[in-house]
């Protein structure tokens, strides 16, 4: 069973017989007589096949979503046996938003491997919507946000303070202002992520607090972006105090003081609220509690 939903999940993500098989070092017939054979077992056809092309029907869908789910945890079993007999190692999935997953996390990750090289973190970073959709899906071990949405089933654990404020270009006119005003707030654009993003939800509420209502938004998927966007004096924008060390050393970005600011938020460890957990996963939960920016 195992088997066929591997080689079903390969079909289904390459959409090619022949690039399966290859990827799976297998024989394209045999690769067929899987996909056969799981579809005898489910009494319905799963794929739609024609001579340029391997499409997933709706039936097809329904076993691809519950395959990725058990082949995820089959994994997870066995690294949980594995990890009571040998010593931790293995693929450790971590997803991360973009601030903690660019900015944090890659002093933890090498520290990770200096003290348990047996351990093969995996690191996938979207916002932070996502990564906690993931979580819950059991598509990840562990996901690190910035976001305070949680989800049935989730555990959400703090690891750490962050300190957000607003930033702004030194050539901008707002920059030179004594007092910035509600009013000066409302007629420069801010600068924000999309919806789903953790900052994207600080810099909501913050407009929230502050009363703005009619400011104009625009959204860019990249932190990085946004930093170049504002340096360009486009705009303001609500960003992590951790992104934008280099740009106030330079100087092409500072502090602009508005009420309700500094902001403060938590970064979280979110994962699957279960008794079991690989040896992999809380160890570097402990690095994580061990490294954490703010007691």
């Amino acid at each position: 069973m195992e088997q066929s939903l591997q080689v079903f999940v390969k079909v289904v993500e390459k959409r090619n017989f022949s690039k399966a098989a290859e990827e799976l070092h297998m024989t394209q017939p045999a690769v067929s007589q899987y996909i056969q054979g799981l579809e005898r077992e489910m009494g319905v056809k799963l794929l739609e096949r024609t001579n340029k092309y391997v499409r997933v029907n709706p039936f097809g869908e329904i076993v691809y979503a519950y395959a990725k789910e058990i082949l995820s945890l089959h994994g997870k079993m066995k690294r949980l046996i594995d990890d009571r007999v040998n010593q931790p190692n293995g693929e450790l999935t971590i997803g991360s938003s973009y601030t903690i997953g660019e900015y944090v996390l890659p002093s933890v990750i090498t520290e990770l491997k200096h003290r348990y090289p047996g351990i093969h973190p995996k690191v996938t970073i979207e916002n932070s919507e996502n990564i906690l959709e993931r979580v819950t899906d059991n598509q990840l071990d562990i996901g690190l946000i910035e976001s305070n949405n949680t989800r049935k089933g989730v555990a959400v654990l703090p690891f750490a303070k962050d300190t957000l404020r607003v930033f702004i270009s030194p050539v901008h006119p707002l920059a030179k202002m004594d007092t910035v005003t509600k009013e000066a707030l409302e007629q420069v654009p801010w600068i924000v992520r999309e919806k789903g993003s953790g900052t994207r939800e600080a810099a909501d509420q913050l407009l929230q607090l502050l009363g703005i209502e009619k400011a104009e938004l625009m959204e860019f998927g990249s932190t990085q972006v946004i930093k170049e966007t504002v340096e360009a004096g486009l705009g303001v924008t609500l960003l992590s105090e951790w992104t934008v060390r280099k740009e106030l050393k330079l100087g092409s970005l500072k502090v602009l003081p508005t009420h309700h600011t500094p902001f403060f938020r938590s970064f979280s460890i979110i994962k699957p609220k279960t008794s079991y957990e690989t040896k992999a996963v809380s160890l570097f939960i402990d690095l994580l509690m061990e490294k954490s920016i703010v007691r």
